[in-house]
């Protein structure tokens, strides 16, 4: 993602990206995680996944394995209509779960067809099934909702999740919005296939992630079908619906581009968005092939968003972006999208990873160099942001998407470069994308995969590069 307005200096050298929700306590997660009274012990799903910077995200008991959404939506009265069909696995016997759901009116839930009683606990719709769920067993559960969809404010005043915009919404999930349009398991260790009937006005565009099934328009309205059979986690879902100049095209590699803008912003956008099938090949030569069938981009008008986002497949920006953050959003498909944080203490390896791609990308291309660009972040004096907490441990959900993890975080694998060299570098950028791919990795896992590709003992190097609070006392 692209900084919010907040951050330090707007990001105006290296920094692109996202802001953060606040953590439910530790105590109220404790407390919605407790079995009811009717309830045998060691049945219920947990309220949360567990991830330390923000309790309540996503939930236990089971694991989705598609969601298929179908939504309609107004943008004169911002009217949502909603049904979400989840499958999922449960992962225990479960006698009652929990779904991620922020605002909005549920009027039925069903297991397997029958019908389910619910009831809402702040953002979680919880759900209690007519009969018992076998640890192992797959079931299915559809949810009908409706209402105003609201953005999640952020502790800076930033929004993420649905955001209405003057023509439709601003669809950006990072990290906790996916629960403000639809139910889901939303933490990031929870991938899933989906697919999106999104019915509009007609003359407005609504635009998903994945490749494009086919549109059609009757009585005034028309529906877009999309499908993302790649796994995706929800915070990477999108939505987003507007009046779009679309544009189509497959790539010579069979790639399937869509790309949607705004006109208010076409020409400023034009220029970059030609160029992303060029940076996407580049992309593909350095970290391995591009991991997903689709590809775009969407230019939205929401100057009250401030950033951008790598939603899945096809990021969405909030006005025309530069260069930078087209090569910045379009890295995330590989650190981020297709290899998706453990927990959201390492997001490091989503920003810091996407961030050096853009130094990369200037060093190959006429620009200054990667150390150059190290050198110029190095010059910082001690006691700014840039060495306010260390990359691999920004110490809460508050500090996730600061100025550390995207700045210092590229400086880490910089550091790991010059240490092992470039032949030794690139290979281990190309085994992280490809041995994790459609999945998961941890700081821990990359850190081993580092030492066993070089063969070098490196824990000096990340102690104090990713994990040691304050400037390094030597370059």
């Amino acid at each position: 993602m692209t900084p919010r307005p907040h951050e330090a200096a707007r990001r105006t050298t290296v920094l692109r990206r996202e802001a953060v929700v606040a953590a439910v306590p530790v105590a109220l997660a404790a407390l919605l995680t407790a079995a009811g009274p009717a309830t045998a012990a060691g049945t219920v799903g947990s309220a949360g996944a567990g991830d330390p910077y923000f309790p309540l995200s996503g939930n236990g008991g089971y694991d989705v394995r598609h969601y298929g959404l179908t939504l309609g939506y107004d943008p004169h009265d911002r009217h949502l209509d909603g049904k979400a069909v989840i499958t999922a696995r449960a992962t225990q016997r479960l006698t009652r779960f929990d779904l991620d759901l922020s605002g909005l009116k549920v009027t039925g839930v069903t297991v397997d067809h029958a019908k389910a009683a619910f009831r809402r606990d702040g953002r979680e719709l919880v759900v209690t099934p007519q009969k018992a769920l076998r640890k192992g067993q797959e079931f299915r559960v559809t949810v009908t909702y409706s209402g105003t969809p609201k953005p999640v404010t952020d502790p800076d005043g930033s929004s993420d999740g649905w955001i209405p915009t003057d023509d439709g919404a601003f669809v950006a999930g990072e990290p906790q919005g996916a629960m403000t349009w639809f139910p889901a398991n939303s933490h990031p260790t929870d991938k899933a296939s989906y697919d999106f009937t999104l019915t509009v006005p007609k003359g407005r565009t609504a635009v998903a992630n994945g490749v494009l099934l086919g549109q059609r328009t009757a009585n005034g309205r028309t529906t877009f079908r999309w499908r993302q059979s790649e796994p995706m986690a929800a915070y990477l879902a999108t939505a987003t619906v507007g009046t779009f100049k679309v544009e189509q095209y497959t790539t010579r590699d069979g790639l399937k581009i869509y790309n949607a803008v705004d006109p208010r912003e076409a020409a400023a956008a034009a220029p970059v968005i030609g160029k992303l099938p060029s940076v996407l090949a580049w992309e593909s030569k350095l970290f391995g092939p591009y991991p997903f069938k689709a590809a775009g981009a969407i230019v939205d008008r929401a100057p009250q968003v401030g950033y951008a986002l790598e939603t899945q497949t096809r990021p969405v920006y909030d006005s025309a972006p530069d260069l930078d953050t087209l090569v910045h959003e379009s890295a995330h498909q590989w650190f981020g999208d297709s290899v998706t944080v453990t927990r959201w203490k390492d997001i490091w390896l989503n920003e810091g990873f996407a961030t050096y791609a853009e130094w990369l990308y200037a060093e190959q291309h006429g620009g200054r160099s990667a150390q150059k660009a190290f050198d110029a972040l190095y010059a910082t004096p001690a006691g700014k942001d840039l060495w306010a907490f260390p990359p691999g441990d920004p110490g809460s959900g508050e500090h996730i998407f600061e100025t550390p993890v995207y700045a210092r975080g590229a400086m880490v694998l910089h550091k790991l470069r010059t240490a092992v060299g470039d032949p030794v570098f690139f290979r281990i950028l190309r085994s992280w994308a490809g041995g994790h791919r459609d999945g998961h990795g941890t700081t821990a896992q990359f850190v081993r995969l580092a030492e066993r590709e070089s063969g070098k003992d490196l824990t000096a190097l990340f102690h104090t590069w990713l994990f040691t609070a304050g400037k390094p006392a030597s370059s």
